[in-house]
């Protein structure tokens, strides 16, 4: 998905590297998508109701949702770029250049402050 959103993204005029909200976005359809072929309904209620009851698994990982309609486990991933140079747009692309830093269960490393040093 995000290499055919990446190829399509610059003629577009839109973020060209779509990591914040495309992803999120194409999950969201996807559980829709799923919550209606299921129950066969565009009812609201219905629709919730199973939403609630199901575990979906979309392009982000799987998700579900708590009774405050709340996702049960976090799926923003925060990302410190670290150590890119100069603006070629290919290095933001580049997972050795990319430290997570939250959510703990996928932390890869620690956030570089004051941001100067990230580019070391």
């Amino acid at each position: 998905m995000m290499e055919e959103y990446q190829k399509r993204a610059s003629a577009l005029g839109t973020d060209p590297l779509g990591y914040t909200y495309p992803p999120y976005a194409y999950a969201a359809g996807q559980i829709l998508a799923k919550a209606v072929s299921a129950t066969k309904s565009f009812n609201d209620d219905t629709l919730a109701a199973y939403i609630r009851q199901t575990t979906f698994d979309t392009i982000i990982g799987p998700i579900s949702f708590g009774p405050d309609g709340e996702w049960t486990k976090p799926r923003i991933i925060c990302i410190h770029f670290q150590r890119i140079t100069g603006s070629d747009l290919e290095q933001f692309k580049d997972w050795s250049h990319q430290v997570v830093v939250y959510p703990g269960d996928y932390k890869s490393g620690n956030l570089l402050y004051p941001f100067e040093k990230a580019a070391q």
